[in-house]
């Protein structure tokens, strides 16, 4: 599949917003991470709310007509792009009304409640995400189990990543628990990353030229002709191939900047002194925001969709 960098985007910056957001709301149910003060709250809050938003605008970037993108909304029975517009919108004025009392009266009997109705509709709007491509059986690398926890574990350690960054520069220091999690969290990712790319490796063909034709039994299938004689747009968005050589070095290069470097990071963190716990964090934000851009790209560049089978592909 041709990457769209639009896409890319939107999921690796909205998955951030809810999952700092969902931070926030670990703060007031759990253990305080982002002190619980106005302006750290306004802070948070405003790139929480500012990296959805940027995220859902450039997502739409990707489709024909964007005026028309209102139109999913109501397809929310059958469409998870439908549903997670919904959740999406539904997430803003809950999270509004969280903010609110942060700022205003954290001792409202409302504010827990607010936390966790935010934390749950901000990680079922990236469940969501996630199956809308795990719900495709015509790709079958996205159909993998996996698909929808890597999606969700990223967005809940690239939130936390901004959570304790918050927490260092008001506080000079990282939350034992906050630095726990988050290794436990790239811990999980990398297990379910890895069982991914080996299920996508060892699995076997949605369809072959003999299955798609029925025409197996008499032997190998192979077309006579190409089916057009120049490049069309199926081509150019569903042909999208990536040689596998380029595809191990930038696996490596996302390993190295998603898991080992932001691992190092947070263990940096917790026993650097006063205002030196902000430098590992900073470089924790930079290397995770590339690892996740790679391992998104990657998601879609090595994604073969069956239609491809039409156009010479043995197998997909």
């Amino acid at each position: 599949m041709h990457p769209a960098y639009s896409v890319i985007l939107f999921t690796t910056m909205s998955g951030a917003g809810y999952g700092l957001l969902t931070w926030l709301a670990y703060s007031v149910l759990v253990s305080e991470v982002v002190p619980l003060r106005p302006w750290p709250g306004v802070f948070a809050f405003g790139l929480a709310l500012a990296l959805i938003s940027a995220g859902l605008l450039s997502s739409t970037l990707h489709l024909g007509r964007p005026e028309r993108a209102w139109r999913a909304f109501s397809q929310w029975r059958s469409s998870w792009l439908s549903r997670e517009g919904v959740l999406a919108v539904a997430c803003y004025p809950v999270a509004g009304l969280f903010a609110l009392l942060w700022v205003i009266n954290p001792a409202s009997p409302w504010f827990g409640l607010l936390a966790f109705v935010t934390a749950a509709l901000a990680m079922a709007t990236v469940y969501c995400t996630g199956m809308i491509y795990a719900s495709l059986p015509t790709i079958r690398a996205w159909t993998s189990p996996q698909v929808v926890p890597v999606y969700m574990v990223l967005a809940l350690f690239t939130g936390g990543i901004l959570a304790g960054g918050l927490s260092a520069v008001l506080t000079g220091r990282v939350p034992a628990g906050l630095a726990i999690v988050e290794l436990a969290l790239l811990a999980a990712a990398f297990v379910l990353k890895s069982a991914y790319w080996n299920a996508v490796s060892a699995g076997t063909p949605i369809a072959t030229a003999g299955s798609a034709t029925g025409l197996a039994s008499m032997g190998r299938v192979r077309p006579l002709d190409p089916p057009h004689s120049r490049p069309n747009y199926i081509m150019r968005e569903m042909g999208y191939d990536i040689a596998r050589k380029h595809a191990d070095k930038l696996r490596d290069l996302m390993q190295i900047a998603l898991f080992a470097v932001p691992a190092a990071c947070f263990v940096l963190a917790l026993v650097a002194p006063g205002s030196w716990v902000i430098a590992p964090l900073l470089v924790a934000a930079v290397s995770a925001g590339i690892g996740v851009l790679v391992e998104r790209w990657l998601f879609f560049a090595e994604a073969e969709h069956v239609v491809m089978v039409f156009y010479g592909k043995d197998a997909v």
